[in-house]
């Protein structure tokens, strides 16, 4: 028996997409977001994730399979889901000659679950949370990449939102802007909101994310809480010693590998050895111990064992 969904913010069983020609971008995806998660969805370029997130929001028709926001299944109750539903999927679209401002109102215009004579007080509520306020006024056509992206964020935020859903929301953004995307994560979360963001900085996953789902050639490969999931990766041993070669005999006997050497150290996995063992035998053999540093493998790590690609990456 799977996981209870019940009151999950995002559900989907078995969901797929094939593409003309036999292309299987999401096959069989089993995805559960708990309600109140900052969920970080990761994966390397063409691993399905943003193919995902457009079945979420109607965008893509799956093959087989479904989806469930909020409880309710899409796109079924779309018309009724979506509006608690904020987005920003691959860059917004917005009218080049209009400025930030006459956009966001026009987006807002066409929401009519919301109050016409608010609208003001909403879009500038908007534009001063995502930095835009100064701009406001400005054409969208002048706008740099990370204006835009910020201006993609407002819009997703025009009124409180149950879900929100982005796909690299940093992206365009400076240090400092993505300093404050983090931030805000952080406080849309602390309201109670859900966030499923899908990104390629893993440090940002690492400092904002309680969940984390990660694809590979479409299938979800890990998931969990960010604690359960880094839990897999392989704890390692670096030995500062003056005899390497001894430390290298007494790591291989007792079956911990693979072992690396270099200039005075000795690194190697740690497996399932018990560290005050390792190092017991470390000094009993003589090796000379200078230092002894254990350390567990970060998310990138594990993001390159699990796909076998790098972590910079988009897709």
């Amino acid at each position: 028996m799977g996981p209870s969904t019940e009151g999950a913010a995002v559900t989907t069983r078995g969901l797929t997409k094939r593409f003309r020609g036999g292309q299987v971008a999401v096959d069989r995806l089993d995805l559960d977001v708990p309600p109140g998660a900052v969920y970080g969805f990761l994966g390397p370029n063409g691993s399905g994730k943003t193919t995902t997130i457009r079945m979420l929001l109607g965008l893509v028709s799956p093959t087989a399979g479904t989806a469930r926001l909020l409880g309710q299944p899409v796109p079924a109750a779309s018309a009724s889901v979506l509006p608690r539903v904020g987005a920003l999927v691959e860059g917004p679209a917005f009218h080049p000659y209009l400025s930030g401002r006459a956009n966001l109102r026009r987006l807002d215009a066409a929401d009519r679950t919301t109050a016409p004579r608010t609208s003001a007080a909403r879009t500038a509520a908007a534009l001063e949370r995502v930095g835009l306020s100064a701009a406001a006024g400005k054409r969208y056509r002048v706008y740099s990449l990370g204006m835009r992206q910020r201006l993609g964020l407002a819009a997703a935020l025009l009124r409180p939102r149950d879900l929100l859903v982005l796909d690299e929301p940093t992206n365009g953004l400076d240090p400092q802007g993505t300093r404050e995307v983090r931030t805000l994560v952080r406080e849309v979360a602390a309201d109670g909101t859900t966030v499923l963001v899908s990104t390629h900085l893993l440090a940002e996953v690492e400092q904002i994310c309680s969940h984390v789902g990660v694809m590979s050639a479409g299938r979800l490969v890990a998931a969990g809480t960010l604690a359960e999931v880094t839990a897999g990766a392989t704890t390692r041993v670096r030995v500062e010693c003056r005899q390497p070669a001894v430390a290298v005999t007494v790591l291989t006997g007792l079956g911990v590998s693979p072992v690396r050497t270099e200039a005075g150290t000795v690194d190697a996995e740690l497996a399932t050895a018990d560290p005050e063992q390792v190092l017991a035998a470390l000094v009993a053999a003589g090796a000379g111990v200078r230092q002894f540093v254990l350390a567990r493998a970060r998310l990138e790590d594990l993001f390159v064992e699990l796909t076998g690609a790098g972590f910079d990456v988009r897709g």
